[in-house]
């Protein structure tokens, strides 16, 4: 059975909704760091938002719709740096791209520790794990595309699932990075060397031979 992907009810088309939305989610970004995702509740946000809990059931069924909602807003920012890096195209080089794009994440991760709460939070069951996993695909998706003139030698499909194995790694370490009792900088240096090797040896071992 294919598990269900987690949308919020409806989304807002009018600026006074959209205020009343962005708040709801960014208390819940706040009380997710608090108290994490077992002791998180609708009528918890509801309440420190000061909206009545029936405004946060006409976005949100439930807490695990909300979570889902934070994991999509967290992928807006790394697509926005990925389209930043395209514009660069072809001129960018392989490890000039990933040492930038891993800094980059490193410091989103590292000066928001609700990134880290989300995504421990969409691991809690099959249907947020689903949801998540789409979001996954699609950056990987602008990753395959971004990765495109810098792999030349790799077809398409191949190029794909290098993109997918690259954002589940990246997203993986990246919260290792800032688990307590780690070295953000020596974790952070440690992806680089991993991402790169594995770029690195996915183009060059690629050739006729592996041609279907």
């Amino acid at each position: 059975m294919t598990a269900e992907i987690l949308e919020p009810r409806r989304r807002p088309t009018q600026e006074r909704s959209q205020r009343k939305f962005d708040q709801l989610l960014q208390v819940s970004r706040e009380l997710l760091i608090e108290v994490g995702f077992e002791s998180f509740t609708c009528e918890e946000v509801a309440h420190r938002a000061g909206l009545p809990i029936g405004t946060l059931y006409q976005f949100f069924q439930n807490k695990y719709v909300i979570v889902c909602e934070l994991d999509r807003q967290d992928a807006i920012a790394v697509k926005a740096e990925l389209a930043a890096f395209a514009k660069e195209l072809p001129s960018l080089d392989w490890l000039r791209f990933l040492a930038r794009l891993v800094d980059h994440m490193a410091i989103l991760w590292a000066k928001d520790p609700s990134r880290r709460a989300v995504w421990l939070a969409v691991q809690s069951t099959p249907a947020t794990r689903a949801t998540a996993a789409v979001v996954e695909r699609e950056l990987a998706a602008e990753v395959a595309y971004v990765l495109g003139p810098l792999t030349p030698k790799t077809p398409r499909e191949r190029r794909k699932i290098i993109a997918e194995v690259i954002v589940h790694v990246v997203y993986s370490m990246l919260n290792f990075s800032i688990r307590d009792g780690q070295s953000h900088s020596e974790a952070v240096m440690e992806l680089k060397r991993l991402l790169g090797a594995y770029l690195i040896s996915a183009e060059g071992t690629w050739g006729p031979k592996d041609e279907k």
